[in-house]
């Protein structure tokens, strides 16, 4: 009896546990993309093929790339990574990827330089954040355009291999619990491939 007792508390436990890290983990996301918003909406973003845009500009551009080609399938990607600074802070860079699926896309990028020192982990939760936070913008921007989440990806540099792969299930639960697809590498080319070609 007593050791059935053992058995439905030790569940009990780590569920609680569970639910402790998970609500720390929102609150965490939610502060770091608090503090993301100003970071992306400020200013202008970058574009091989346009050179330096604002957003209205960069929607026209998207739109203008999708309806000259309506009989293609596309995939909206957005993705950031980032790189340290020698000490010296670290370098975040969010791309939107406009992906005409089998036959290229177009994109744009932008920096964030932040002076902070990052672990690794904290890392790859500002560029979550990051990621959400222009995605959320990005929708905002798109809204009256028939795009909505279902239509977004957002790619993580993160992957089952290396020193990311122990953060995995929190930060594509993370994602996902904010309602967006999520993909993670190799698969993930916006924020590995894209984003990483600008840190």
């Amino acid at each position: 009896m007593l050791d059935d007792k053992k058995m439905l508390v030790k569940p009990l436990f780590i569920n609680i546990l569970i639910f402790m890290l998970k609500s720390e983990q929102i609150h965490l996301t939610r502060y770091l993309m608090k503090n993301s918003d100003s970071q992306l909406s400020n200013g202008t973003y970058n574009s091989p093929t346009y050179g330096s845009v604002t957003l209205l500009n960069l929607r026209k551009y998207a739109l203008n790339f999708i309806e000259s080609a309506p009989e293609y399938k596309y995939r909206l990607v957005i993705g950031s990574d980032s790189q340290t600074k020698n000490g010296h802070g670290v370098d975040f860079v969010t791309a939107i990827v406009i992906h005409r699926i089998g036959f290229g896309g177009i994109y744009f990028w932008k920096r964030h330089l932040d002076t902070k020192k990052y672990v690794l982990r904290s890392r790859i939760y500002q560029e979550a954040a990051l990621s959400l936070s222009c995605a959320e913008e990005f929708l905002n921007l798109f809204k009256n355009d028939g795009i909505s989440k279902y239509d977004v990806e957002i790619h993580v540099d993160i992957g089952s291999f290396g020193d990311t792969k122990d953060m995995i299930n929190e930060v594509v639960g993370m994602i996902r619990s904010y309602g967006f697809n999520v993909k993670t590498k190799p698969a993930s080319y916006g924020a590995s491939k894209v984003a990483d070609r600008h840190t």
